[in-house]
């Protein structure tokens, strides 16, 4: 199922993303795809701007260990 986002001051795609799927990898393509005309917005978005976020499978990802002494 899909759902409306609605972007805040300062939003940019990949942050919408991030703040809906809590992930932008293989994410903003999806989203900029279901939304046609969205990147002609520009960088930072409008605020207010209604963007459709597509359902998608969701992917586990392992998270990135950091070394403190590489």
């Amino acid at each position: 199922m899909s759902d409306i986002y609605t972007t805040k001051q300062g939003e940019t795609v990949d942050l919408a993303c991030q703040s809906h799927y809590g992930r932008t990898a293989k994410v903003v393509e999806a989203v900029i795809e279901a939304n046609p005309g969205l990147a002609a917005l520009g960088a930072v978005l409008p605020i207010g701007t209604k963007i459709l976020m597509p359902a998608l499978s969701s992917t586990t990802t392992q998270p990135r260990l950091v070394s403190l002494w590489d």
